[in-house]
């Protein structure tokens, strides 16, 4: 069984509803990956997006599988917070589309990329609340 790294986002990136609940969201993907007996080595719910790195089954395919992960979860998600159908035009929670690549002898770094995306994702948030407008020499 090989692993593979994927990479999806929800759709129009709300940020706001995302990471308020994103411990939640976590939960609700372990869940759907545990009744598929897909593996998770290593996963991130970052703030616009997930990193996760999966074994599926050879008998299930990945394209198969994240047809499943996203569909079933946005349907989880809309029933747990009725509220998101307003936010979100249409029963899609996630953004069309998602990477995904093969990983083989490199897992290791792989793994500690998702580990350290967090991390690295809040150190770029601090670094873009410090941004100074260069035209205007106003904070952004």
């Amino acid at each position: 069984m090989g692993a593979n790294h994927v990479v999806f986002a929800p759709k129009y990136r709300r940020k706001a509803f995302y990471d308020a609940r994103r411990l939640e969201i976590g939960q609700i993907l372990r869940q759907l990956c545990e009744w598929k007996g897909v593996n998770i080595l290593e996963a991130e719910v970052c703030v616009d997006h997930v990193h996760i790195l999966l074994e599926v089954p050879p008998k299930m395919s990945v394209s198969g599988f994240m047809r499943y992960l996203k569909g079933k979860s946005s349907q989880m998600i809309y029933e747990k917070w009725a509220n998101a159908r307003f936010k979100y035009r249409s029963r899609q929670f996630w953004c069309r589309g998602y990477y995904v690549d093969t990983v083989g002898k490199n897992i290791k770094k792989i793994e500690e990329y998702i580990r350290n995306q967090l991390k690295e994702d809040k150190i770029a948030e601090q670094l873009t609340l410090e941004f100074e407008d260069p035209f205007t020499g106003k904070q952004k």
